[in-house]
């Protein structure tokens, strides 16, 4: 049913269907995903070893009490010797209370050992995918992502931590109450461990299927995820496009997968069960009637036959949840297999081995910026976003990066904030290549307004604050109104402390941009890197963010990246990007005489922009 639902007819369904569905992971056994994970455990192996000490100490107690009813038969009921029954029931309940302070010390321990395990595993792999390149992003789905640092993470548990002390616990039962069956009358042990290997063929016949349809049911769920997370955070765009109906059918054609994974899923499980009751009572006829032979020929008692029964029926419990473990086991192990995938992407950008200064010696750059025959290609891509580009930007200087779309000019801003490294060439911060710095303090020492204003599902406050968490209340106030942005904030309904939703869409664009400056405006930092600052802004908000703008750029290195020649026009140098290759550098004078490409592409942009003096970003008089 799941193979049809995935080529089911129709070019439209299928290309949904593919843009829905989560590609499935690498398969993993018990051994490597024991290597992987239980290393987390290291530290809190003290109360790790407590835990499985209490679990050794249960079977014994379990043991002794099942024997006391063996002394209550014979020694009390049957020889009419009441006087022994004070003994018998003061250890019996001594025995209860032991039983008692053990479980509750016992659960309390493994669920203090299960959930930190769970918050360290998950805050580990939150912290591992901040560490992956921005490409990595780029081409999976955030919803299955999601997915596998929610829901994953803690079947993981399951198998590392319970999966270990379950399986311990079994084990003393098993070998204790084994123990007590040979002891008790060998030839009705014997018969009792007939049903064992029937047990094991069917746990093992089952568990292989369990996993590779948790497997199933797992990436299912994430596929789930992530069509919920791609259509509720575009819902703007579905519903000016009146595709809410289309989304709500791919919504419920991914749950019907799901739901068929869970029900294969479920099928083995309930299928499991009364197999494996089917033979326990079979093994439980069996011994009876030996049971009943042994006591009519004197070889074993009535209080050692009841007592037998009894060890009996709680070993087959072990037994059965020893299968049940293997299958959940081999369950957990199919989201192990996805936490692992994402473990093992490693960023294409990494911290240097021998990490170095800048000079100086204080941590903050004077601003000197070159890109010396820097190349570049996009992973994956087949051809080269950028070419050999050259050029130097001076302390202090607006160098700005033009071009038509498509030409390179925001792979520059990537490359220079280090999300990717360049195929060949280097770039330098003060003489030092950007590859021997630590990414800590390249990116503490450039801000950067991005083409893209993101913002936080939090205050106004916070998110200006995330240029310098450590800002005083004055530093905030100061870089608000040198942005502009004070007056708006002010007028909010709690001030600086307003939330501003997420992505910030309780403001407007304007208002998000100058948030944006203000964000880069408290970081200080020597280097500011603006890319297409006034994209996606009307001519009335892109004219009132052009002064703080101009503010911020003040006695800062600044590369400024656009696509509209007519914004850069007094720039102290202009860098024109064509096919990713530079072929013009100069002032905007000099360009518009000597390059026929920079020429052309001004014209383009003078007639379309009848406002172009009104929208000058670097006029001379202001910078």
């Amino acid at each position: 049913m799941m193979k049809r639902r995935e080529e089911s007819p129709g070019a439209s369904s299928s290309a949904v269907q593919a843009r829905g569905l989560v590609a499935a992971t690498p398969a993993a056994g018990i051994r490597v995903i024991f290597r992987w994970f239980w290393p987390a455990t290291r530290p809190y192996r003290g109360r790790l070893l407590a835990s499985l000490l209490l679990v050794a100490v249960g079977p014994f107690l379990d043991t002794a009490q099942v024997w006391m009813f063996k002394l209550l038969i014979d020694d009390v009921l049957i020889p009419r010797n009441f006087h022994a029954f004070p003994a018998i029931a003061a250890g019996y309940l001594g025995i209860g209370l032991a039983q008692g302070i053990g479980s509750f010390s016992d659960e309390l321990l493994s669920a203090w050992l299960g959930e930190r395990f769970v918050l360290d595993l998950r805050t580990r792999l939150f912290d591992h995918l901040h560490r992956l390149s921005v490409d990595f992003f780029d081409r999976r789905q955030l919803g299955d992502t999601l997915s596998r640092l929610t829901g994953d993470i803690d079947s993981i548990e399951a198998l590392v931590l319970s999966g270990v002390t379950s399986t311990l616990s079994y084990a003393f039962e098993i070998v204790l109450f084994t123990g007590a069956l040979f002891y008790l009358n060998w030839r009705l042990a014997l018969a009792a461990m007939v049903a064992a290997p029937a047990f094991l063929a069917i746990a093992r016949f089952f568990s292989a299927r369990i996993k590779n349809a948790s497997r199933e049911q797992r990436r299912r769920s994430g596929s789930v995820t992530a069509a919920a997370e791609e259509t509720l955070a575009n819902v703007a765009l579905v519903q000016a496009y009146d595709r809410h109906d289309a989304e709500t059918e791919r919504f419920h054609r991914e749950n019907l997968g799901r739901f068929a994974a869970e029900m294969a899923t479920t099928r083995l499980r309930a299928l499991y069960r009364p197999l494996t009751e089917l033979l326990e009572t079979m093994a439980v006829v069996l011994v009876l009637s030996v049971g009943v032979w042994a006591l009519a020929h004197d070889q074993i008692t009535v209080g050692g036959l009841v007592v037998f029964v009894t060890y009996l029926s709680r070993l087959y419990s072990p037994i059965r949840g020893a299968g049940r473990l293997s299958n959940t086991v081999y369950a957990a192990s199919a989201s192990a297999e996805r936490i692992i995938d994402l473990l093992s992407q490693k960023p294409d950008v990494r911290e240097p081995v021998k990490p170095r200064s800048l000079p100086g010696g204080a941590g903050k750059a004077q601003g000197w910026v070159n890109f010396d025959a820097v190349t570049f290609a996009y992973p994956g891509a087949d051809r080269l976003a950028l070419k050999k580009v050259t050029f130097t930007v001076a302390p202090g200087q607006t160098v700005a990066i033009v071009g038509a779309s498509g030409a390179g000019k925001s792979t520059l801003s990537k490359l220079m904030l280090r999300f990717y490294d360049p195929s060949a060439g280097r770039i330098s911060l003060d003489g030092c290549n950007l590859r021997d710095l630590p990414l800590a303090t390249l990116r503490r020492n450039v801000s950067a307004v991005l083409q893209e204003t993101l913002v936080f599902d939090g205050t106004i406050r916070d998110n200006i604050l995330w240029g310098k968490p450590a800002a005083t209340e004055a530093e905030l106030v100061a870089a608000a109104v040198a942005a502009d942005a004070h007056d708006f904030i002010s007028a909010m309904p709690d001030g600086y402390d307003t939330r501003i939703g997420q992505r910030g869409r309780l403001l407007s664009g304007g208002q998000r941009q100058r948030l944006a400056l203000a964000r880069a405006m408290i970081r200080d930092a020597p280097v500011l890197l603006l890319d297409e600052p006034t994209s996606g802004l009307d001519a009335g908000s892109a004219e009132r963010i052009l002064a703080p703008m101009r503010r911020l750029m003040t006695g800062r290195t600044t590369l400024v990246i656009s696509h509209n020649l007519l914004t850069v026009t007094h720039a102290d140098q202009i860098v024109f990007l064509a096919d990713g290759q530079v072929t013009g550098i100069g002032t905007h004078t000099e360009l518009l005489a000597g390059n026929p490409g920079y020429a052309k592409l001004y014209r383009l942009h003078q007639q379309r922009d009848t406002r172009a003096k009104e929208n000058v970003l670097l006029q001379p008089e202001l910078i």
